[in-house]
């Protein structure tokens, strides 16, 4: 009965169930949550913080989607576990605004939860001297390790939560990176133990970036309905805003987003490359997020002062999201984009006119220069040039 849980692997390439799209929908909300604290705490320590809440939440869903690559979340059991997961996800990205807070033990009581739960239901759910067995005990593993980081850093306050949490997300980040190394289990094999299904990888990724960029666009329509007063400056902004999520769609979908999946599937080692694949979207997606606090500070205040923290999120979104954009394209195809180091330095020639201009001007040129990056590289791409 165990062994039906399990995708079949017919070559014919997974697709993504509509479980797995409804799973998606509470990260909807966990990214709105993280956007809003980020405006709210635009300070190094908020960013700080912002940053280890996202990593949480990005690593909540990548084992998730792991765990539906290898089992196939059409049968009962793993539509279950999704559905259990969604209930502490819920109570979880609730509690993000105070998880630095009041809320800390109970953000991280849910986490771990979510974390060391699905690594041991799925692992009962295998069938016993399954190839993927010790590999699921090492991540049960690690689970509990991060946890109990988890735990004591919902106990203390102040920057020793930082500290603990901080420790608690480098378990689970980098365990993979050392195939889940654990004494006596010792380390997982990447090219045997790692059987994964590549186009369903890349799908799950992709669908995330989606999940980001609508929050854009929904931060983008929240903001302007609040405002009593559209002014042109206003809907210029909104106007910007919009475009701009349009252009880092069209940067990552029009040119690579079925390259990824084939250079998975192709790969001598796909289940290596899968985890880098999800590295290099971490800061993409948090790029994203970042850009969503931008566009609400510009609509909000179009001719506002370009102080430190508006510079920050109004040119290091961009430069965020067209690096990871080119680390994973030279993944993809051997080879950093040239359209989109040109677009890095054009990022940074505007840092000395953020000091001359407002919010407004510097959001209309980074979205100028992420639509330039886009069309140099649909048209490079077409002609075949690497």
């Amino acid at each position: 009965m165990r062994q039906s849980l399990l995708r079949v692997r017919d070559g014919q390439g997974a697709t993504v169930s509509f479980s797995e799209l409804l799973f998606d929908l509470i990260y909807v909300f966990a990214v709105t949550q993280l956007s809003h604290y980020l405006l709210h705490h635009l300070t190094l320590v908020g960013a700080l913080q912002t940053l280890l809440l996202w990593f949480a939440v990005w690593l909540a869903w990548q084992y998730t989607a792991w765990v539906t690559n290898w089992f196939d979340p059409e049968t009962r059991q793993i539509r279950l576990l999704l559905f259990a997961i969604m209930l502490l996800g819920l109570f979880a990205s609730s509690a993000l605004p105070e998880a630095f807070g009041e809320r800390g033990l109970v953000f991280a009581l849910f986490y771990i939860a979510m974390q060391v739960g699905r690594a041991a239901v799925t692992l009962f759910w295998l069938p016993d001297n399954h190839l993927l067995q010790r590999n699921f005990q090492r991540i049960l593993g690690w689970m509990v390790i991060s946890g109990v980081f988890w735990l004591i850093g919902g106990l203390v306050e102040g920057n020793g939560r930082m500290v603990w949490w901080a420790i608690a997300i480098a378990c689970t980040y980098i365990s993979p990176m050392i195939g889940f190394w654990l004494p006596v289990l010792g380390r997982s094999n990447t090219s045997s133990e790692w059987t994964i299904e590549g186009h369903h990888l890349a799908e799950r990724s992709q669908l995330f970036v989606i999940v980001a960029l609508g929050e854009t666009i929904l931060i983008t329509g929240a903001t302007l309905s609040e405002l009593e007063s559209w002014d042109a400056p206003v809907i210029i902004a909104s106007l910007v805003a919009f475009l701009g999520s349009l252009a880092m769609w069209w940067v990552y979908f029009d040119t690579s987003s079925k390259a990824g999946s084939h250079a998975i599937q192709q790969s001598e080692n796909p289940g290596q490359m899968g985890a880098c694949y999800h590295y290099v979207h971490v800061v993409l997606v948090g790029a994203i997020i970042v850009c969503a606090v931008a566009n609400e500070l510009v609509i909000v205040h179009p001719d506002g002062h370009m102080d430190a923290s508006a510079i920050a999120v109004l040119l290091l979104g961009p430069a965020a999201y067209l690096a990871a954009n080119g680390i994973y394209k030279t993944m993809v195809y051997r080879r950093f984009p040239l359209s989109h180091i040109a677009g890095l330095v054009a990022l940074l020639a505007l840092l000395p006119v953020c000091f001359i201009t407002d919010r407004l001007m510097i959001n209309g040129l980074t979205t100028v220069v992420m639509i330039a990056v886009a069309g140099w590289e649909s048209i490079s791409r077409g002609k075949g040039v690497a």
